[in-house]
C-alpha cells in the first residue's frame, strides 16, 4: 500500500525530531570521550586513565563470550569449565605469538633498520639505471634527467631520515608500550570475572533500565541494545576472523614468491584489513614500500598479489563471513568511514560500519512504526 503524502510528512518529522537530536548527541559525547586528552580536566584525565583496565576488560569479555558460548554449546558444560577452556585457548594462541611470531617480526625490523643505507643505495642505483636506460631509448632532456635524479635522492633520504626519527621515539614508545601492557593484562584479569558473573551483570542493567524507563520504552531499549549486540558482534568477530585468514593466505603467497619481510607485512596486511574498503589499500603502501627497499623488481609483483587477495576478500571470502548482517550499500560504507575517520581517527573507521548499520536498522524501525500506527488510523 502506497503511504500518503501527509503520512510521509509525519513520519520524516518523526524521524527528524527522535532520531537525528539523539545521533549529534551520541557523536558529540564520543568524540568528547575519545578526546578526553585534550577536552577534559586534568582530573577527569586521571579518572579515564584510571579506568582504562576496566575498559580494556569490557572489550576482552565481549570479544571473548562468542568463543565461551560456542564451547557450552557444543560440550554441553557449565559456565566454569568452559570459561577455564576459553582462557586457555586464548593464552595459547597468545604464547605462540610471542614464541614464534614476535622474534621474526623483531628480526625483520632489525635487519631493516641495520640494512637501511644499503637498501636506499641499493634502490637509488637501480632506480638511477632505469631512467639512464629509458633516456637511452626515448632521448630526455638533460634537465629531465636530473631532476628525476634530484627527486629520487631526496625522497631516499626523507625515508631513511623517517625510519631514524623512528628509532629514536622508539625509548619513549616502549615506555608507554610497557605501560598499556600492565593495563591490558589488569584488564584481562577483570575480563574473567565479567564473563564468570556476566548473567548477574545483564540483569542488573535490566533493572536499572526498568527503574529508569516506563514499559514501552523498556521494550524498545532493550530491543535496541539486542539489536546493537548482534550488529557489532557479527561485525567484529566476523571482520576478526576474515582478516586473520586473509594475513594467514598472504604469508602463505608472499614465501610462495620469496618475497622478503613476508611475515611482517602480513600482519600489516591482516591488521589494516579490519578496515572496511581503505584499510586494504592502506596496507599495500607500506607493503610496497618494504619491498621495494630490499628487491624493487619484487616489489610490484607483491603489490599485484594482495591486490588480487583483497579482490578475493572483497568479493567471496568477506561476505561468505561477514553474510549479510551488517548489509550496507557500498555508499553508506564509505560514508560512515568517512565520517568516523575524520571524527575519530583509525578507532572511528573499524566502528562506523556497524554504527551505521545500526543508525539504519533504528531509523527503519522508527519509519515503520510510524507508518504502521498511520495505517491503524
Amino acid at each position: 500500500m502506497i503511504v500518503k503524502e501527509d503520512s510521509l510528512l509525519k513520519i520524516f518529522k518523526k524521524f527528524h525530531f527522535n532520531l537525528i537530536p539523539i545521533i549529534l548527541i551520541s557523536i558529540l559525547m564520543l568524540k568528547l570521550i575519545l578526546s578526553w586528552e585534550s577536552s577534559l580536566i586534568p582530573f577527569g584525565s586521571k579518572i579515564l586513565s584510571m579506568l582504562s583496565p576496566f575498559f580494556w576488560a569490557l572489550g576482552l569479555a565481549y570479544f571473548f563470550n562468542p568463543l565461551m558460548k560456542l564451547i557450552e554449546r557444543r560440550f554441553n558444560i557449565r559456565r566454569m569449565p568452559s570459561l577455564i577452556i576459553t582462557y586457555i585457548i586464548v593464552i595459547g594462541v597468545i604464547a605462540l605469538g610471542v614464541v614464534i611470531i614476535f622474534p621474526t617480526v623483531f628480526n625483520s625490523l632489525g635487519d631493516l633498520f641495520r640494512n637501511l643505507p644499503e637498501y636506499a643505495e641499493n634502490t637509488q642505483a637501480w632506480l638511477t639505471d632505469k631512467i639512464n636506460e629509458f633516456n637511452k631509448d626515448y632521448y630526455l632532456n638533460p634537465l629531465i634527467v636530473d631532476r628525476l635524479e634530484e627527486t629520487l635522492t631526496k625522497s631516499l633520504n626523507d625515508i631513511n631520515v623517517f625510519i631514524n626519527s623512528l628509532l629514536s621515539s622508539l625509548f619513549s614508545s616502549t615506555i608507554k608500550f610497557t605501560t598499556s601492557f600492565f593495563k591490558f593484562i589488569f584488564g584481562f584479569i577483570i575480563s574473567i570475572y565479567i564473563l564468570k558473573d556476566k548473567e548477574k551483570l545483564l540483569n542488573i542493567s535490566k533493572r536499572i533500565i526498568c527503574r529508569l524507563f516506563p514499559k514501552p520504552k523498556q521494550d524498545e531499549i532493550l530491543e535496541f541494545l539486542g539489536e546493537a549486540n548482534s550488529v557489532f558482534s557479527e561485525f567484529i568477530i566476523g571482520k576478526s576472523i576474515d582478516s586473520f585468514i586473509i594475513g594467514v593466505l598472504c604469508y602463505i603467497g608472499l614465501l610462495l614468491i620469496h618475497a622478503p619481510f613476508a611475515l611482517l607485512i602480513s600482519i600489516i596486511v591482516g591488521v589494516t584489513n579490519m578496515i572496511p574498503y581503505f584499510g586494504p589499500f592502506i596496507g599495500m603502501i607500506p607493503a610496497f614500500i618494504l619491498t621495494f627497499l630490499a628487491d624493487p623488481m619484487k616489489a610490484f609483483i607483491v603489490l599485484l598479489f594482495i591486490f588480487l587477495l583483497q579482490q578475493f576478500d572483497g568479493f567471496y571470502l568477506g561476505p561468505k563471513i561477514l553474510s549479510e548482517k551488517v548489509g550496507l550499500s557500498p555508499l553508506l560504507v564509505i560514508l560512515a568511514i568517512t565520517i568516523g575517520g575524520g571524527l575519530f581517527g583509525v578507532l572511528g573507521m573499524f566502528l562506523s560500519v556497524p554504527i551505521m548499520a545500526l543508525i539504519k536498522t533504528y531509523s527503519l524501525h522508527i519509519i515503520n512504526n510510524t507508518s504502521n500506527k498511520e495505517k491503524e488510523q
